[in-house]
């Protein structure tokens, strides 16, 4: 089922992912199932099913986006200014 966005807005979903993400995974939908009938190698197979698993949406949040934002904030430089206001 497509839903169209609200307000033209927001980002346009089919099921539970954005259409973008439904692009890239059946692309490596496709060249995981080659990779299976020529070499019976899985990774690309698991690879695509965990990308699939990361990137359901609900609430306009995946997990992914939760991994990169937790990254974001636990690898990069944390700034802090401590200062005493003499205005007292």
């Amino acid at each position: 089922m497509y839903i169209y966005p609200d307000n033209l807005k927001s980002k346009a979903v089919m099921w539970m992912w954005e259409l973008k993400d439904i692009g890239i995974i059946a692309i490596c939908a496709i060249i995981s199932i080659v990779a299976i009938t020529q070499t019976g190698f899985m990774l690309p197979l698991a690879a695509t099913a965990g990308y699939a698993f990361l990137t359901i949406r609900v609430d306009d949040v995946s997990i992914m986006m939760f991994i990169q934002s937790a990254w974001r904030y636990f690898a990069g430089q944390q700034y802090y200014e401590w200062r005493l206001d003499s205005d007292e």
